[in-house]
């Protein structure tokens, strides 16, 4: 008898799928020791498990770099286009403190970005003058596709002061400013997400994107005026061609001042017309919205872009200009639409709305599901749809599931690959050909086996985290995304206290054990998050160390949540949360990481899920709650928190839990905040779908009782989620966006002739 296959065989037999790749064993164990020897001079008498990493992955990229630079070459020959206690605690992650093995900086591509200044209006054209410049660097990581020799490129950009920064300064003993000077310069790459609640993380965060926008097109227009791969000489000149070569995704309204830099690079510094400037500019750029929450939509203060950007200013307002002269002349007399859509807002602080200077200066405009782009074009951009209906598209989020499941899950991988052979890893909607198993007793087995495993692993893991027992059998229920009041990590706090509650009342009653995990990081200057991370983990503290309840109930806030922990709790999960109020979450991709990795979905009519449930049968997710119609229906009406209060017992008994301090006896009113959210500003109408909620959990307890219906719902729901990859996403992307055929087209390794 065989012995069952560890993790370790798993991979390696995965890696023959070409994740890997490794064609001479020998020559990489050698090009490891060479490296560990000659590039981090240690041997391994001294050796660290970091300098194992950085010789293992040096090797790697070494394997990279021959195909890397033959994919540039490619491009260049084949001229395609260039496709583009209890709280939460922010510390530093200096996860650049001992380098980036992957990374090669390339300082001889190193580029001015201008910020502040003044604009002068001169007889050859607007000059922007007076600046303080940061340079820009460039570091290139290679991204390898899946067993193609392609090589592709993501360049990231590091600030760096000049050389000369105040220099005349630091020689007449003016040190410690000098060094200010720098570090503000180079903090534009520094901090992550600033805190933008106060001016100065504005400002910041206003930098960043401009930052990243500035480098990037000054390095797109310099590709494209050379011909010739590794050229630095200009040879075209003429920018009609530019939108055949070059496409930017505006991927949400961060990088939309791509708009404004690119008209004046065209207009002021390569003296195109306004014109032809705008009509290259449009045809170049098309815009993803993410979010229909007005408040997430960019609108910066017209006083910091003027101060900041004043050139960009100007060009915004002569755009808006020649927008409102469009509008107005399509719909003749409405004022008030010509307001609605301007992309100046008056007001007692005047903005620049940014998805709206995105969508005029985009030939196209996309939403991240069917169901959010239908909502775009009926509510928040409405206008924009009745003035260019043609620009409206939908492109439904996907994932890659060379990660989101041959490498995070390669046990269900070779599960599925011994049933239907290993092309679905790059064609997924193979996976259709899983439906003829579901009665297959062996894989309805081997499929519980795998999740049981994955499931005793990530406990393994949990317990020497948390410190927590956790039962490997009970039912592990995940929620882990941002924390945010429209996902309604509430909702599920309301049910896991209803939970407590009822074991609490009748103690020696049967329940399906469930360990509950919620993760996610709340933003630095959302106190109401962080409030909710908070409740999470004092009703953890409360569950986990009552003795009456035992192991039956478990709350696991997963800290500092990511990829890396995504890919373990992911294959664990047997439930897997979505339930946001309808009509608020764009699309979310963590609902498709669960779906493929077998765990069934409790769910709105929200994002994605709408399709998911689409494709495997309504019969096989758990739907509950309100649709999009019954929000605006109860929108109209007005919703009443307090009704729900006074009818339903569970929900008034858990509000007075948190209003007396049940959860937090040292600070009765510590919860005080979100009490009042949800009796009295409850924007996302939390109690509306308690009860639906409550009763929909109790069908998912009920069905895991038994395990061969529940793995037969498993199976059905892996098996529909082909649909939800990534490569499907991106081909549409490309041919109904971006104008280009994908390409299927496998390089030859470098040591094979072209």
């Amino acid at each position: 008898m065989s012995r069952p296959l560890s993790d370790q065989d798993r991979r390696k037999q995965i890696s023959v799928r070409g994740l890997a790749g490794v064609e001479n064993v020998t020559e990489l164990k050698k090009n490891f020791n060479r490296h560990l020897h000659f590039t981090l001079v240690k041997d391994r008498n001294v050796a660290t498990p970091r300098d194992y990493y950085f010789a293992l992955a040096h090797t790697v990229r070494d394997h990279l770099v021959g195909r890397w630079l033959r994919t540039q070459q490619h491009y260049y020959e084949k001229d395609p286009k260039k496709i583009c206690g209890g709280w939460q605690m922010e510390e530093a992650d200096d996860w650049l403190r001992y380098g980036n093995a992957w990374e090669k900086a390339r300082p001889e591509f190193m580029l001015p970005v201008h910020f502040y200044g003044r604009v002068e209006h001169t007889s050859q054209g607007a000059k922007w003058v007076d600046t303080q410049v940061v340079l820009a660097m460039p570091y290139d990581t290679p991204v390898p596709g899946y067993r193609n020799n392609v090589v592709n490129t993501m360049r990231l950009w590091s600030a760096k002061a000049p050389n000369d920064f105040n220099l005349k300064d630091f020689n007449v003993g003016g040190y410690i400013q000098a060094v200010l000077d720098r570090n503000l310069a180079e903090n534009i790459s520094r901090v992550l997400y600033p805190n933008d609640n106060f001016f100065e993380g504005k400002e910041l965060r206003l930098k960043q994107e401009y930052f990243v926008v500035a480098a990037t097109l000054q390095d797109i227009i310099r590709r494209f005026k050379s011909s010739k791969f590794g050229s630095r000489d200009p040879v075209r000149t003429n920018f009609d061609a530019f939108p055949d070569k070059v496409a930017i995704q505006l991927n949400d309204t961060h990088p939309s001042l791509a708009i404004p830099e690119l008209m004046r690079i065209l207009v002021d510094l390569e003296r195109l017309d306004w014109d032809k400037a705008w009509e290259v500019t449009v045809k170049t750029c098309a815009y993803t919205n993410h979010t229909v929450l007005p408040e997430a939509l960019e609108r910066w203060p017209v006083h910091l872009m003027e101060t900041l950007l004043p050139r960009h200013l100007q060009i915004i307002y002569e755009i808006n200009q020649r927008f409102l002269n469009r509008v107005a002349a399509t719909f003749p007399g409405d004022v008030d639409r010509l307001r609605r859509m301007s992309l100046v807002e008056e007001g007692a602080v005047k903005r620049i709305n940014m998805a709206h200077l995105c969508i005029a200066g985009s030939h196209a405009v996309n939403g991240v599901a069917r169901i959010h782009s239908e909502i775009l074009k009926k509510t928040i951009f409405k206008d924009f749809y009745e003035l260019e209906p043609h620009k409206f598209q939908n492109k439904t989020n996907g994932i890659t599931p060379r990660r989101w499941l041959v490498l995070c899950n390669p046990g269900l991988a070779e599960v599925i690959a011994e049933r239907i052979g290993e092309e679905y890893i790059s064609d997924l909607d193979q996976l259709r050909k899983l439906l003829s198993y579901v009665d297959d007793e062996a894989f309805i087995r081997d499929v519980a086996k795998v999740k049981q495993e994955n499931k005793l692993k990530f406990s393994t893991y949990l317990e020497r985290e948390y410190k927590v027992h956790i039962n490997p059998n009970s039912l592990f229920d995940v929620q882990v995304k941002r924390i945010h009041e429209y996902k309604r990590q509430l909702l599920n706090c309301l049910h896991i206290i209803t939970l407590y509650n009822r074991i609490k009342k009748e103690p020696n009653k049967f329940m399906v054990p469930r360990t509950v995990m919620i993760g996610g990081k709340a933003a630095p200057g959302y106190h109401m998050a962080k409030m909710i991370i908070k409740l999470i983990t004092a009703i953890g503290d409360v569950v986990n160390h009552d003795p009456v309840v035992g192991d039956r109930l478990r709350v696991i806030f997963l800290e500092n949540y990511r990829v890396s922990l995504a890919e373990k709790v992911i294959p664990a999960a047997d439930l897997s949360e979505q339930i946001s109020t309808a009509g608020t979450e764009a699309s979310g991709t963590g609902n498709m990481k669960f779906m493929l990795n077998g765990a069934l979905t409790i769910g709105t009519m929200d994002g994605a899920n709408v399709e998911m449930a689409e494709e495997a049968g309504e019969e096989n997710f758990f739907i509950f709650g309100m649709r999009v119609e019954d929000v605006e229906r109860l929108d109209q009406r007005g919703y009443n928190a307090q009704e729900y209060y006074d009818r339903i017992p569970e929900l008034r008994q858990i509000i007075e839990q948190l209003s007396s301090g049940f959860f937090s006896p040292k600070q009765p009113d510590l919860f005080k905040d979100i009490v009042n959210m949800l009796m009295h500003h409850d924007r996302f109408k939390v109690f509306a779908d308690y009860e639906e909620y409550i009763k929909c959990q109790e069908r998912v307890s009920a069905l895991y009782k038994n395990p061969r219906e529940w793995t037969r719902m498993v199976i059905r729901n892996i098996a529909t989620s082909g649909k939800f990859s990534s490569d499907r996403t991106i081909a549409q992307y490309a041919r109904e966006i971006w104008g280009v055929e994908p390409s299927y087209q496998r390089l030859p390794a470098p040591d094979e002739k072209l």
